[in-house]
């Protein structure tokens, strides 16, 4: 019956838990400007549907998929956040484990000296005694303290995935650009070498021209320092790829030494002629793993206010000890002196609590700043979207001039070629011609390398269409 009137409150206490301080939390909502179609989104190279996944298996490089495997599998920045993933969900379970009962076993061993006063009938004034006992205590969430907790390290857990996934995101994108970049860079440098070339036959007929008579030194210098210009710009070339190289190494988690040879094969651009897929900007804002974290550290951050609020209440727990002491084991377990203790256990902060406001104040203030940083990640989205698909559109019309210009310089040296060999000019002439194609199609090589980022961009600011 004593026991029975013991747990009549514990149970009544038990029932009024589901209460919890502190506010519920409501998600944001972005603007709704935010939810149309892109501003920079619409013509011939962008379409509406849904961004693929694995955007990169659009150049339909196989090369390019095994690096980007790799680079998810063993890049250092990718097991970084994997680990810090692995960290929030840790405090997650310990979070977790505040719904349980709390156990603890002690046990102690003493050899002393007892007064006579206090020494038993038949018992040793100098003896052993023993101690062991088992503690368990549950926490009554009253007030909600412990399942906000939870919420908050919930949240936490959520926004290191999304962080993750971010990570994820940057290494793809940054793993195909260097990829891009290396490829890039040896169609640069092949058509620096076939300009440097036509100058090597410019300068050659102009010295045995002016042997002749028919030109002067001038002209002999003139082409001689375009000659070596040109010729300056592949070493920088040159360097320009082996870095792209070396970060492609980096990224995938080798040493430069530990490339793949294949990696360093291809010698033309990638491109991707199909219209780019770019969906809105409800689907944008749901994909961006950094506005998805920003989401779900404003979530944990108000369930901060629960747990801070949580401490203007009483803290209950119910708790129980049993235990016994002897000076052998086989006291303690048989026939020793038995104690056992049953009750709640309330902690209460009281009058004082200008700490415990003071600590809902900072969660408050935390969780204005969390929603700021929520509002900041979407508009920061938005521009970064929009300014890479305006990028690349302007990318494009450039480089659809530029290919024109190419044409008619290809148009031109057509034309001089045939009047060459019907003898209507000379070889100079000719060769001036010929280097103008080449300077032609060196921008026009330039310009595909620019086309190829601002590709990657686009991707990378639509969030990669990652998906966990």
């Amino acid at each position: 019956m004593k026991l029975a009137r013991l747990l009549i409150p514990m149970v009544s206490a038990l029932a009024l838990s589901a209460c919890a301080a502190g506010p519920d939390y409501v998600a944001p909502t972005p603007p709704p400007a935010s939810s149309g179609p892109f501003l920079s989104g619409t013509g011939p190279a962008f379409a509406a549907a849904p961004v693929q996944q694995d955007w990169w298996r659009l150049y339909e490089d196989p090369v390019l998929d095994q690096l980007v495997t790799d680079a998810l599998a063993a890049n250092t920045d990718v097991r970084v956040a994997v680990a810090r993933l692995e960290k929030a969900r840790a405090s997650l379970r310990g979070a977790r484990s505040d719904r349980l009962p709390q156990t603890g076993i002690q046990a102690s061993g003493n050899y002393g000296r007892l007064p006579a006063q206090q020494r038993l009938p038949g018992m040793a004034r100098e003896d052993w005694q023993l101690d062991g006992g088992l503690r368990v205590s549950y926490e009554v969430d009253l007030f909600g303290r412990v399942s906000r907790n939870i919420e908050a390290a919930r949240g936490d857990a959520a926004a290191a995935a999304h962080d993750a996934d971010a990570v994820r995101v940057a290494v793809v994108a940054d793993t195909t650009r260097a990829y891009a970049d290396a490829a890039s860079g040896a169609a640069q440098i092949e058509v620096a070498n076939q300009i440097v070339a036509l100058l090597d036959r410019l300068l050659d007929l102009t010295k045995r021209r002016h042997s002749a008579g028919l030109a002067t030194s001038l002209d002999v210098a003139r082409i001689a320092t375009l000659r070596d210009q040109r010729a300056a710009d592949i070493p920088r070339l040159l360097a320009q790829r082996q870095a792209a190289l070396f970060r492609l190494a980096t990224l995938t988690g080798r040493t430069p030494a530990d490339l793949p040879q294949i990696a360093a094969k291809r010698t033309v651009g990638l491109e991707i002629t199909r219209p780019i897929p770019v969906g809105d900007g409800t689907a944008l804002l749901a994909r961006r793993p950094d506005v998805r974290a920003a989401e779900r550290r404003l979530a944990a951050d108000t369930a901060r206010i629960g747990v801070a609020t949580a401490d203007l209440y009483p803290k209950i727990a119910l708790g129980g000890s049993i235990g016994s002491t002897g000076n052998d084991i086989g006291n303690i377990f048989g026939a020793g002196p038995l104690r056992w203790l049953l009750g709640p256990l309330i902690s209460w902060s009281f009058p004082n609590q200008e700490a415990a406001r003071a600590r809902i104040a900072g969660a408050q203030a935390d969780s204005k700043a969390s929603l700021a940083a929520f509002d900041g990640a979407v508009l920061n989205a938005l521009e970064e979207t929009e300014t890479a698909l305006s990028n690349y559109a302007r990318a494009l019309d450039r480089r659809q001039s530029l290919k024109a210009a190419r044409d008619s310089a290809e148009t031109a040296a057509n034309i001089t070629r045939a009047q060459q060999r019907e003898g209507a000019i000379d070889s100079l002439q000719l060769l001036d011609t010929e280097r103008t194609f080449a300077e032609a199609e060196a921008a026009l090589a330039l310009q595909d390398a620019v086309v190829a980022q601002s590709q990657i961009d686009v991707f990378r600011a639509l969030g990669g269409s990652w998906s966990s």
